[in-house]
């Protein structure tokens, strides 16, 4: 019958419990639902309803619990992007969105989210510089820069330089800096689809001064000094710095990649802008959202002819920045300390402490919690072969599934058969919600299907005699998976050790090493 919230049955069938379903928009009616169709969408709450009823018409639960379930099953929000607790010893992880926004970043985001004066003075009422006040912040952190722009992220930063300086041109950079910058993304790619000649000088270790001089021409746009932040050539080696390119007549153009604005005493072979600009680089290339803590963008600082050229440029307009990217980062540069510096800065004695609380709290429930020793990194094609130390909250590793299935998920990474959750990249206002994830994952029941993130056994090689020179990759050098050294190992032991004090320090897996 039309106006009878129940399905009706088949004629012929016998009553059947499970067909007896009610009807999507008597389920859709009741209050809580009706709210959060308000709230989420109505499509979205329709689809999480019709998901029960499914589980329902399976026998899977009883159809007068499909709007319990329904209701349980919402989610937070209409963003289908989850929270996650970064436990994995990475500062800046690519792919759990690299840095973590500051609060006065996270209040601007939300300030910028209406109508704001992003393009227009108020006091005159007229169209403004766009970003004037985020240029500014970024100027004032970096006196050695004329002027400032900003496009969506570092690559789009150098596309955009190599388009409007050297279209037609050569671009003058040595072998041993032509990168790939994750994901498959190689510079010389990058560069040549520019309309750009790449003009390659040295070789993969040794590039001397001389080689540039030789290459640089009427039909020179530039010289490129690219950091080469996600890897490290050690031994008989030779570079040029940026210095001594500048003596050479042409524009030099330098790549810093992570972001620093300034020198930062604990990565103190990290460049940053202000050295490189004071040392003759007339345009520096950077990313907003790694070192410098910010929101994902590319920062282009130097001499006020470049950087109006740039801004000017037909493609300028294609990646331009959002008012909420241009409110965040103008907090993160302005504002108080970010969560990646308070992360870099953290001291190590005071983590252990945090490690064996928690791990203590754990065994009191009777649960299997061990404090040890770790090793974070940077991350994000940054300080290539930098370790901090760090502790660790270690495990059974049965629980990197469940743990990353909870609300919020937290990440972790499986080494040595234990699951370590690092603390250095775990805020300290967060451990107590780390601790009830713990305790969640203990209950959750883990998967019957074998975890398809889990990473593939492998073997300690033996120790060999470095040659004189070596490329050492780090961390960026990981497989694309995003989530594989958080898994759990499929080897792994259903029933614990016991819980021992630690005796060395443990290293993080190299999978946690998300490109640049």
């Amino acid at each position: 019958m039309e106006g009878d919230p129940v399905l009706d049955q088949a004629p012929g069938t016998a009553c059947d419990a499970r067909r007896r379903l009610p009807r999507t928009d008597a389920v859709l009616a009741d209050p809580r639902l009706a709210a959060a169709a308000d709230r989420l969408g109505r499509d979205l709450v329709k689809s999480v309803v019709a998901g029960v009823q499914e589980r329902a018409r399976g026998g899977e639960i009883p159809a007068s619990q499909i709007v319990e379930q329904a209701v349980a099953a919402l989610p937070a929000t209409a963003c289908g992007l989850r929270p996650v607790v970064n436990a994995t010893g990475v500062l800046l992880h690519t792919n759990l969105g690299r840095a973590p926004l500051s609060a006065a970043a996270r209040e601007a985001l939300l300030a910028a989210a209406g109508t704001t004066d992003v393009e227009v003075d108020l006091a005159t009422g007229l169209r403004s510089r766009r970003g004037r006040s985020a240029v500014e912040a970024l100027l004032s952190r970096v006196p050695s820069a004329q002027d400032a722009h900003v496009v969506n992220n570092g690559a789009a930063a150098l596309v955009l330089a190599a388009t409007a300086l050297a279209r037609g041109g050569d671009i003058v950079v040595s072998r041993g800096e032509m990168v790939e910058i994750g994901d498959g993304f190689r510079l010389p790619d990058l560069l040549q689809s520019t309309g750009a000649r790449l003009r390659e000088v040295g070789t993969t270790n040794r590039t001397a001064l001389a080689d540039y001089a030789s290459a640089v021409g009427p039909g020179t746009g530039f010289v490129l000094k690219v950091h080469p932040s996600n890897f490290r050539i050690t031994g008989f080696t030779r570079g040029v710095g940026v210095g001594d390119l500048s003596r050479l007549g042409v524009p030099v153009v330098a790549d810093i990649g992570s972001g620093l604005l300034a020198p930062e005493p604990a990565l103190p072979d990290e460049p940053d802008a202000t050295t490189w600009l004071r040392s003759g680089a007339w345009l520096v290339t950077a990313s907003g959202d790694k070192l410098l803590g910010g929101p994902q963008c590319g920062l282009l600082l130097g001499r006020a002819d470049l950087v109006r050229q740039l801004a000017r440029h037909p493609l300028a307009r294609a990646l331009r920045v959002d008012k909420l990217t241009l409110a965040a980062l103008e907090a993160t540069v302005r504002g108080p300390e970010t969560p990646v510096r308070r992360a870099l800065g953290a001291d190590p004695g005071r983590l252990r402490e945090r490690a064996e609380r928690l791990a203590a709290e754990l065994r009191r429930r009777g649960l299997d919690g061990r404090a040890v020793d770790s090793e974070a990194v940077i991350g994000g094609g940054g300080a290539p072969g930098v370790t901090l130390p760090s502790a660790a909250v270690s495990v059974p590793p049965s629980l990197a599934g469940p743990l990353r299935r909870g609300v919020p998920a937290v990440m972790g990474r499986v080494v040595d058969g234990r699951c370590l959750l690092d603390l250095r990249t775990v805020p300290e206002d967060t451990d107590q919600v780390l601790a009830t994830a713990i305790r969640q994952a203990c209950a959750r029941p883990a998967p019957t299907a074998p975890d398809r993130h889990a990473p593939a056994p492998s073997a300690t090689a033996p120790a060999t005699t470095a040659p004189a020179v070596s490329v050492a990759p780090v961390t960026s050098a990981a497989p694309a998976a995003p989530v594989t050294s958080a898994a759990p190992t499929p080897s792994a032991p259903a029933s614990p050790p016991p819980p021992a004090a630690p005796t060395a320090p443990t290293a993080p897996a190299a999978p946690f090493a998300p490109g640049r």
